[in-house]
């Protein structure tokens, strides 16, 4: 048997083989995001004051009806092929990975209900966080949806929504919880790094939104913890993204519910 594998030629399952395969997935996921929303705040906060800048979100990204359709599809399918990775590494014979993280329909009152619940709190006290970045100077406007008005609008915004919500509750929470706890690391002490992520990539939209999502990723963790499931969180923010994205479609108003 080789040096550095185990009796069936896989790497060994060290602390440092977990910390490489987080630096993977976060590098082809939500930390290059974290890493690019931390430039485009500096980028922004040394041209012009953030209140005076516009951030918008699902903006159109072709002025060709068909084109813009394509490449919104694209964006969102390969979006989620790093929900695929971390649900492909965290398969084990005889473990779903699914059943693992609570990501199923196994148990749907539970999952609707503590959703719901929680997107309603987040809501409010995100427009709460919203209406005092912005009277700081903290937070840019935030558009919530700037596609042109097509007959497929609305369902690529609330596939958009549905996007958000599987890759960042999947990654952030259910497959970083159960890697850093291989580290040794205590509960709070991994509900703190995991809400550090998440605001850190929301950056790009002020300093407000950072704190914002922190403080939401504390209150996921912490309902993850008790539950040990990751779908009631996709379905709050799920319903938090798509009432953002669909009711600005809709109303034509800036809420600014973050992604």
């Amino acid at each position: 048997m080789q040096t550095g594998t185990t009796s069936t030629g896989a790497m060994p399952r060290t602390r440092g083989y977990y910390l490489t395969e987080v630096l993977i997935v976060l590098g082809v996921s939500l930390g290059q995001s974290a890493v690019y929303a931390v430039v485009q705040l500096l980028d922004k906060a040394t041209r012009a004051p953030l209140a005076s800048q516009t951030t918008k979100l699902n903006p159109a990204l072709n002025q060709r009806e068909i084109f813009d359709l394509v490449y919104q599809l694209l964006g969102i399918f390969f979006a989620l092929v790093p929900v695929a990775l971390v649900l492909f590494l965290l398969a084990s014979p005889g473990r779903s990975p699914f059943r693992q993280l609570g990501f199923d329909f196994a148990r749907p009152k539970l999952d609707l209900g503590l959703g719901f619940g929680l997107a309603l709190a987040m809501g409010a006290g995100t427009l709460g966080v919203y209406a005092a970045g912005r009277a700081l100077g903290l937070t840019t406007a935030i558009v919530p949806a700037a596609l042109n008005t097509y007959w497929w609008t609305l369902p690529v915004l609330v596939l958009s929504a549905l996007r958000h919500a599987v890759v960042e509750e999947v990654i952030v929470v259910g497959y970083l919880f159960d890697r850093l706890a291989k580290f040794g690391w205590g509960t709070w002490t991994i509900i703190f790094v995991s809400a550090l992520v998440r605001g850190s990539y929301h950056l790009y939209q002020g300093i407000g939104p950072g704190i914002g999502n922190f403080l939401m990723g504390l209150v996921f963790g912490y309902a993850y913890t008790r539950t040990r499931r990751v779908m009631p969180l996709v379905v709050a923010h799920a319903a938090l993204d798509t009432a953002g994205f669909v009711g600005y479609a809709l109303l034509g108003s800036a809420i600014g519910i973050g992604t």
